[in-house]
Order: structure tokens, then C-alpha cells, then sequence
């Protein structure tokens, strides 16, 4: 009889830690059904490695005036006929080698986009959680505002919030303050999205039993809020997050196109672009085409990304 009994199957081992469980997750089987999705992922990282590393990959720093020469200046790309070494791209009217510009105006506009993200997300987070979770008059002062906020374009508020502080602070920026004021205003426009998701998530978790517990042992309600309210409603930011992440890279290039974001010593690619634009019709195409190339590639990749992302966690869709 012992030989006729089967031994049961061995119980299979589940992984323990955070990416063991996220390969084993349906997100990460998701994307690897994507082959868009893959190609999206790469390019992003693509654009990231080559911000992160623009100092040792570009020929030449566009930052820096002892290196620029005038007599260098609208060389068009290298496979041209006028043509030169090591100037792949071409170069601008300042004799910036393109290619070394659009490298470290990548980086500026990638760290404009995640630092704003980061702000506003920070900032819509933690009202949306107040409004949430406090209620009454709280709740409704901020949803007011954030009301109010989404009659105005982000565009408009953007403008708006940098003229003020540049008014503020004096005309005459340098670089480093001129980001962080792009930031600051990028930021202030894109946190009602933060603010009214997490609020509604918020006031359904509230009524749940782990946060009548939590009340019932005298935890306090920043603690509740924040260590236990919090990890329960990061899937929809997150989502957000990825989307506003390439509308930050878009408003910040239409302000530096407009005139008002980083300075010409200093270009992101929207600046790139608008001093490209200055020489489209005098035949320099190339001054403005590579950077205009180069940001819609990024946007593109990243919203790839995030409508996979919006896809992958919506429960509906699985």
C-alpha cells in the first residue's frame, strides 16, 4: 500500500524578495509581451544613460566659452559635403557642436522634468491625503483651489508662477536658479492630478477595517496617513507620474522656446529649439531639426511607457 500512495507534489517556493516578486509579477509579464512597450523602455534608457553620461560621450562642452569658435559656427553634419571633424551634427551659431548640446540639454531637461514631477507629486500627494483623510472644511478648501487651478492651461499657470518669481528675484538668473524656478512652477501646475486621485483613493481607505484598527490602538493620523493610507494608493500616482513626467519635459521646452526658461549659456533642448528656429529659413536646418528630433523621441518613449503602465495596473484589464 505504501508504494501504491503518490508523494504529493513538493510546494513550489515563492520568491522572497522585491525583485524576485516583481519578475513573478503580472506587470513584468506584461511587458515583456510588449515589444513596443520594450522598445519604448530602451530608448528611455537610451536617453537617460546618455544625459547621465554627456560629459565623458560629448567632443566638446557647450557650457563652457573657451572652447566655442566663432569661426566653427553653422558647419552642417558631418556626412555633408562642408562637413567637418568632430563635429557629427553640425554646429550652431555660437560654433556649438550639436550633438554635445543636445547631450547636456538632455540632462537639463530630464532633470527639470523629474525634479518637477517630484515637487508636484510631493505636493499633490500630501494635500490629497489631508483633503482625504481630515475632511470638512479642509477637504474642501483644497479642492476649491484645485478647482480653480484646472480652469487655467499648465501652460498658463507655468508662465504665470515664473514670471512672478523672476520678478521677484530680478531679471538677470543664472542658470542654476533659472532651473530651479522651471521647476517650481512646472510643479505648482501639475499637482491637482496628485491631489484629486489620492483624495479619492484616500476616502475609500478610510472606512476599511486596518484603519479602524490603527485609530483603535492611538496611532496618530500622520502615521495612519502616511504608513498606512499612503502604500495602498501609489498605483494611480505612479501612472500619473510617468504621464506628467514627459508633460514636464514639454513644458519646460515650450517656455525655453518661448523665452522665459533657461538661458542660451545654459540650453535645454527647448532652447536649442528656439535657436534653431532663428536659422530654419536661412538654411541651417540642422541647428534645429536634431534637438526637435531628440525631444519628440523622448516624449514619445515616455508616454509609451506610461500608457503600458496605465494598462498593467488596471485590474479591469487583466
Amino acid at each position: 500500500m505504501a508504494e501504491a500512495i503518490q508523494a504529493a507534489p513538493a510546494p513550489q517556493s515563492q520568491p522572497t524578495t522585491w525583485a524576485g516578486r516583481f519578475l513573478d509579477s503580472d506587470v513584468w509579464a506584461s511587458f515583456k509581451r510588449s515589444k513596443l512597450t520594450m522598445a519604448a523602455a530602451f530608448l528611455t534608457f537610451v536617453f537617460i544613460a546618455a544625459a547621465v553620461l554627456a560629459g565623458p560621450l560629448a567632443p566638446q562642452d557647450p557650457f563652457d566659452p573657451a572652447q566655442l569658435d566663432l569661426l566653427n559656427s553653422r558647419i552642417p553634419p558631418i556626412w555633408s559635403a562642408e562637413g567637418q571633424t568632430p563635429f557629427l551634427l553640425g554646429t550652431d551659431e555660437q560654433g556649438r557642436d550639436i550633438f554635445s548640446a543636445i547631450l547636456y540639454g538632455l540632462r537639463i531637461s530630464l532633470a527639470v522634468g523629474f525634479l518637477g514631477v517630484a515637487f508636484s507629486a510631493t505636493l499633490g500627494i500630501a494635500l490629497g491625503l489631508i483633503a482625504g483623510y481630515v475632511g470638512g472644511t479642509t477637504d474642501a478648501v483644497i479642492m476649491r483651489i484645485a478647482d480653480v487651478q484646472l480652469t487655467f492651461p499648465a501652460i498658463l499657470i507655468a508662465l504665470l508662477v515664473d514670471g512672478v518669481v523672476k520678478s521677484v528675484l530680478g531679471g538677470q538668473l543664472d542658470g542654476v536658479t533659472t532651473l530651479s524656478v522651471l521647476v517650481f512652477s512646472i510643479g505648482l501646475s501639475f499637482w491637482v492630478q496628485y491631489a484629486r486621485t489620492v483624495r479619492g483613493s484616500v476616502m475609500v481607505e478610510k472606512n476599511k477595517d486596518y484603519i479602524a484598527a490603527a485609530r483603535l490602538i492611538g496611532l496618530p493620523a500622520p502615521v495612519i496617513m502616511f504608513r498606512h493610507v499612503l502604500p495602498n494608493v501609489l498605483g494611480p500616482v505612479l501612472v500619473i507620474a510617468t504621464i506628467n513626467l514627459a508633460l514636464a519635459i514639454i513644458t519646460e521646452a515650450t517656455l525655453s522656446f518661448l523665452g522665459t526658461g533657461m538661458p542660451e549659456t545654459m540650453p535645454s533642448l527647448g532652447t536649442l529649439i528656439r535657436i534653431g528656429n532663428n536659422y530654419l529659413f536661412s538654411g541651417e536646418w540642422w541647428i534645429v531639426a536634431f534637438p526637435g528630433i531628440a525631444l519628440a523621441l523622448l516624449v514619445l518613449a515616455i508616454n509609451l511607457l506610461g500608457d503600458w503602465l496605465r494598462d498593467a495596473l488596471n485590474p479591469k484589464l487583466r
